[in-house]
């Protein structure tokens, strides 16, 4: 106990010293803030540029809920295991018809005692957003309490899973299956590309899994399709949230995009918080990259 209060300590002296070092953008802020004031809901936004160390924070420390986002900690909470030891990715497991789950996903259609692997559950799960193999790679990587003892570590203290949690049954009605901030998705997304999220090499695996996205219509729609990403999107009907790695030209951008509260829970590719969060993504490349302006194609149907 006494030795991961040390490192707790240090991480987050670490991650306070660096977010002080970060200069704020004023100009991308005030553009930032004129493209989301009229937004119908509460939305948080945080921009990382990593080569300039400059950002730009709109309420980028309040707890947004994550919904699939939530899939990226319990990422890190396999690959903890992983590093102890405990699992491998090519572990086999037999699915049960009974751990069928609605919502997105694939492993909800396959055959009962179907054959599978670790690797499949984790690339499912990050690939797709599948809920039955995110369920099952929470339990594997012991359960949340133990995911969220690893973000404290990791100095991210408001990133949590609340679902299948005891004692935060109460938070899980406010939040749902997760929450976050603006700011530490960002972070632990970081921690990850950077190779400081358990070690270089297992970083390395994790950031592989976070670059194959199936959902590519909100963001990454804003960027051109030759440049490499990582990222996961989080939906529910009132909240819909987006965390993004950009290799641009520039050097690496990161962002998330939280919302809220949102008077437009439609499930069509129109709703308020997706274009917003396209609107956004397109905003950051042009910004970022202004001698390499991208304009995006009407999506294909």
């Amino acid at each position: 106990m006494f030795n991961k209060r040390i490192i707790l300590f240090i991480t987050l002296a670490i991650y306070t010293m660096t977010v002080f070092a970060q200069k704020t953008d004023r100009k991308l802020e005030n553009l930032l803030l004129e493209q989301v004031k009229d937004f119908q809901g509460d939305i948080g936004i945080y921009v990382y540029h990593s080569k300039k160390n400059t950002s730009v924070a709109i309420n980028a420390d309040t707890i947004y809920p994550t919904a699939s986002i939530v899939k990226v900690p319990i990422l890190v909470g396999v690959f903890n295991k992983i590093n102890q030891g405990e699992l491998k990715l090519s572990d086999s497991y037999r699915y049960d018809a009974k751990r069928a789950y609605g919502g997105s996903g694939l492993m909800q259609f396959y055959k009962d005692s179907a054959q599978t692997d670790l690797s499949t559950m984790v690339s499912l799960m990050l690939t797709y957003s599948d809920n039955v193999t995110s369920i099952w790679c929470q339990e594997l990587s012991g359960g949340g309490a133990t995911i969220n003892q690893l973000m404290d570590e990791l100095g991210l203290p408001n990133t949590k899973v609340n679902s299948r949690t005891q004692g935060r049954e109460e938070i899980w009605k406010k939040y749902g299956w997760g929450q976050t901030t603006p700011r530490e998705i960002v972070e632990l997304m970081r921690l990850i590309r950077e190779g400081k999220a358990l070690n270089p090499r297992l970083s390395d695996k994790m950031y592989r899994y976070l670059k194959n996205q199936f959902y590519n219509g909100r963001s990454l729609s804003q960027i051109p399709a030759h440049i490499a990403t990582a990222s996961k999107t989080g939906s529910v009907d009132d909240a819909r949230g987006e965390v993004v790695v950009v290799h641009a030209p520039s050097g690496d951008y990161m962002f998330s995009v939280l919302t809220k509260n949102n008077k437009d829970q439609s499930w069509t590719d129109t709703n308020e918080a997706e274009e917003l969060t396209r609107k956004i993504s397109h905003l950051l490349w042009d910004y970022f990259e202004p001698k390499q302006r991208f304009k995006a194609y009407e999506p294909v149907l």
